[in-house]
């Protein structure tokens, strides 16, 4: 799928966007190729791909709770390549290895937005790990001035396109989950890589050089 086309550079880096700005966008959706990881098959293929990147988009989906007290772990994650975004539901215990894997890699970068909070509740799910080269995309951002620093208003700034959230509040712990919520979730991990990429491309991160640290990585 072809990388969006961003908004024309300028001088001056523009540092908001308004809620009827972002209301005049195009809706963009992801359109390339997603693999529901299910098989032994998908696993492999999930491997190969993902331990080839140098950087990768990452997301996460919960279910959501609507009662005082009520929460609930992790129940996707999502990882975006170049080619694939690959999606792994964390009732199947054999993703635990792989997501783990990734997140450990000190030679592929994971860009997403509020990784901290993702982290702290994978290793709720998952066994322990130590997460390297992971950046966070809003914390680079407001390192460089930008006002709003969540993925929708990111992505109005940065690709000149808007996400829909119509799917964000859907069960996402279901066994089979609709196409909606599978495009949408893909949606988001293509987004923050294609992020990263905008970024990188500005000169906005501190942690684009091989080896250097990143929002919350450790050194190689």
């Amino acid at each position: 799928m072809s990388s969006p086309t961003p908004p024309a550079r300028s001088a001056k880096l523009v540092r908001a966007i308004s809620k009827a700005d972002l209301a005049l966008l195009a809706i963009r959706r992801y359109e390339g190729d997603v693999c529901l990881v299910a098989t032994a098959a998908d696993f492999d293929r999930a491997r190969a791909d993902i331990l080839e990147e140098s950087v990768v988009g990452f997301d996460t989906e919960t279910r959501p709770a609507f009662r005082r007290g009520e929460s609930y772990p992790p129940c996707l994650v999502q990882v975006a390549t170049a080619r694939v975004v690959y999606l792994f539901q964390l009732s199947h215990l054999a993703a635990f290895p792989l997501i783990v894997e990734l997140l450990a890699s000190p030679s592929i970068v994971k860009a997403g937005v509020a990784m901290a909070d993702d982290l702290r509740q994978l290793k709720l799910v998952l066994f322990p790990f130590e997460a390297k080269r992971v950046v966070d995309l809003g914390i680079e951002a407001d390192r460089c001035g930008i006002e709003q620093t969540g993925l929708r208003n990111l992505a109005g700034i940065f690709l000149g396109f808007r996400i829909p959230k119509g799917t964000s509040t859907s069960n996402w712990a279901a066994p089979r989950l609709s196409q909606m919520q599978i495009t949408y979730a893909a949606t988001d991990a293509w987004a923050c890589r294609e992020l990263y990429l905008q970024f990188q491309e500005r000169g906005m991160l501190r942690s684009a050089a091989p080896g250097a640290r990143g929002a919350f990585s450790t050194p190689a």
